[in-house]
């Protein structure tokens, strides 16, 4: 909270200044509110998967997406929504989450038991070796 109210002050102060590093001060700022914003429904989202409402964290998880996360989180989102369409029998979509997290970050990989599951590790394995 303290860190927050440190931020806000600076960013007041800088509000009315119009010079480059000025400016991207601010945006540094704006954009770590904004993946404040995209790590609740991102936490919320990881939740929700845990218990079992899929539909409500595609939503949230997605909402996080949108909102903006960093890139560690942006990976775990993406996995999250892949395991979900591989779950519900959209191979499609499940690959391109996949896909999007490898993008994010190519040296991605799921954990053992992850990759051992009959239903995303084939997925996973196929989308990785393609890379």
């Amino acid at each position: 909270m303290r860190r927050t109210l440190l931020l806000l002050a600076a960013a007041a102060l800088l509000a009315g200044c119009e010079s480059a590093p000025i400016k991207e001060l601010r945006q540094a700022f704006s954009d770590l509110f904004q993946e404040q914003k995209g790590e609740a429904d991102f936490n919320a989202g990881i939740k929700s998967y845990e218990n079992g409402n899929y539909r409500e964290s595609a939503r949230q998880l997605q909402s996080g997406l949108d909102l903006g996360l960093n890139k560690s989180n942006q990976v775990q989102a993406h996995k999250y929504l892949a395991f979900i369409h591989c779950v519900s029998g959209r191979q499609t979509q499940c690959r391109n989450e996949f896909r999007k997290a490898l993008e994010v970050d190519p040296d991605f990989v799921l954990q053992p038991a992850e990759a051992g599951h009959p239903l995303w590790g084939p997925v996973f394995t196929s989308v990785k070796s393609r890379r």
